[in-house]
């Protein structure tokens, strides 16, 4: 009985799904830039999954910017109340408010972020070899690349104006470059106590900010490991 009432007076159900992004119909172009739209959210994952496996300050202090550029963004949006474009094209949007694109804001974030790692934090040794390098520029410009093509889907599907989207842009290059130098300046030097502490070690929380090639520290030290495991295993069996 009680089911058929229910069933007689339906209520308004809502989606909770966060990638809902709306393109024309048939648009071949839409679609692709619907997915590439995506992105951010696509960070966003990343970052936790990579502070859930590795549990690296560095990475931990990289999302903790993210996430204050978000704060940033959504206090921006209600001080300015600025609507997005074409009012009505869109049924499904967590805000309103369009100035700045925070699609733009936290993936220019990033982009600067990641540059000023790549070149800055990440050429410590001063004898970086040509191929070093190259790697280096190739990725700047994919990730160049992407940034631009993030910000653009946003006018693109009608979800941001041009100004909108420069602005995101701007704030975003702005504090991601803040906090790059913060995070340098007063973070890393705070990092080997922080790692010290009970609870992170507990965690199993790591610094390696004295590492420059984080990737190479752990290819050898993983090769290592396994080649003298892989010793005393065959010791073990003679």
């Amino acid at each position: 009985m009680a089911l058929e009432e229910q069933c007689s007076a339906p209520p308004r159900w809502r989606s909770i799904s966060l990638t809902h992004v709306e393109f024309p119909d048939g648009d071949l172009t839409g679609y692709v830039l619907a997915y590439i739209s995506l992105l951010p959210i696509a960070i966003l994952v990343g970052f936790v999954t990579l502070i859930v496996f590795k549990r690296e300050l560095h990475t931990i202090s990289f999302f903790g910017g993210i996430i204050l550029n978000e704060g940033v963004n959504w206090l921006l949006k209600h001080i300015l109340r600025e609507p997005r474009p074409c009012a009505g094209a869109h049924t499904s949007l967590h805000t309103e408010y369009g100035m700045p694109s925070s699609h733009s804001q936290l993936i220019w974030f990033f982009v600067v972020y990641f540059f000023l790692f790549l070149y800055l934090r990440m050429h410590q040794t001063n004898n970086a070899r040509c191929v070093d390098l190259l790697w280096r520029h190739i990725l700047s410009i994919i990730l160049l690349g992407v940034a631009l093509s993030v910000s653009y889907s946003r006018v693109y599907l009608l979800y941001h104006t041009w100004s909108q989207v420069f602005y995101g842009g701007v704030a975003g290059s702005t504090i991601g470059i803040v906090w790059f130098f913060f995070t340098q300046e007063v973070l890393t030097p705070l990092f080997p106590k922080i790692a010290a502490w009970p609870i992170s070690e507990y965690f199993l929380v790591r610094d390696t900010s004295l590492i420059p090639n984080i990737l190479w520290f752990e290819y050898t030290v993983t090769r290592s490991e396994a080649r003298n495991r892989q010793r005393k295993l065959g010791t073990k069996l003679q």
